[in-house]
């Protein structure tokens, strides 16, 4: 088996190389290049960084991300979904005071069954008592 050694590859990358570019018709050079392999592997990997955070970017700060399966809605909406869960509770609550009531009112005046009053807990203050 062939072991690498470290300061080889190092070498092997860094070797400087010549990219030119020559028009076919004339061979005359229209740009030079110097070029080693270790900067070659370095300005792919930064242009896909590049590439991968535009991307990024424009996924999240755009209404893109409104297309995403899965992804989560927007802080507005889970503040109206909040509001709106809290008016739909109160109007829950309001709805079955109101309906105890129309069941007190149903009671006190459709049947015929007496409704007993506690009046032993009731206390008329002195001022209010006339002798007349």
């Amino acid at each position: 088996m062939v072991k690498l050694d470290a300061g080889a590859t190092l070498k092997r990358l860094r070797n400087r190389y010549r990219l030119v570019v020559m028009n076919d018709d004339t061979y005359e050079e229209v740009v030079t290049f110097k070029l080693s392999r270790l900067s070659v592997y370095i300005m792919l990997s930064t242009i896909f960084v590049v590439l991968v955070g535009l991307t990024v970017a424009l996924i999240v700060f755009t209404p893109l991300k409104y297309y995403i399966p899965g992804s989560g809605t927007s802080y507005q909406s889970v503040a109206e979904l909040k509001q709106l869960k809290y008016r739909v509770d109160e109007l829950e609550k309001q709805n079955a005071y109101n309906a105890q009531y129309i069941e007190g009112l149903k009671k006190a005046l459709g049947s015929g069954e007496t409704v007993k009053l506690d009046t032993t807990s009731l206390t008329i203050p002195p001022a209010e008592i006339s002798n007349d």
